[in-house]
């Protein structure tokens, strides 16, 4: 009987491993929301984000996790953003250092700007567990549309992904999260 449930756990993983690898989430479409959340840490998606906010798909940007040697005039410079837009627009946050940390800095965000939807930036292979803590901390009923950055992921972080997507599942409930 031992064996049977260690089989039936062991290919429960082995399919849930290859589903994560496979079946990675795609950028968004031009759906309009009332901000713009990226996370920092991986190629092209401060890029993203600011496609989304010169496209008109959101009003205004939270660059979340950015480093705090980092002056907004440095990243408004290295980005091309005029002056007039990243004062009105544009908004850095220097607390965040891991993917829990960012949620909580972006959903301050979310409850000081009052937004009722997000269009969250990050790579495809980090975006499952990303909307899954930016879910937890935000205010209820907060929207948040998926707009992976396309990568080509090795299966070395693939593996330590879908894992930490896994024990963040497993210790919800040890730790009394929602």
């Amino acid at each position: 009987m031992l064996g049977r449930i260690v089989g039936a756990v062991t290919l429960l993983w082995a399919l849930g491993f290859i589903w994560f690898a496979v079946a990675l989430p795609l950028p968004a479409g031009e759906e309009k929301t009332d901000g713009v959340i990226v996370l920092t840490g991986g190629k092209g998606r401060i890029d993203r984000g600011l496609e989304a906010l010169r496209s008109g798909w959101a009003p205004r940007l939270f660059v979340s996790g950015v480093d705090r040697d980092v002056k907004p005039h440095e990243f408004a410079i290295e980005y091309h953003i005029g002056s007039l837009q990243m004062a009105c627009c544009v908004t850095l946050g220097f607390a965040a250092t891991d993917t829990t940390s960012n949620a909580r800095e972006a959903a301050a965000w979310i409850r000081t700007q009052k937004l009722k939807s997000v269009r969250l930036v990050t790579s495809d292979w980090h975006m499952r567990r990303a909307v899954a803590e930016l879910k937890r901390v935000s205010p209820q009923g907060v929207e948040i549309v998926p707009d992976a950055v396309p990568t080509k992921p090795s299966m070395k972080m693939l593996f330590l992904e879908y894992h930490k997507m896994l024990a963040r599942q497993a210790l919800r409930p040890l730790r009394g999260w929602q």
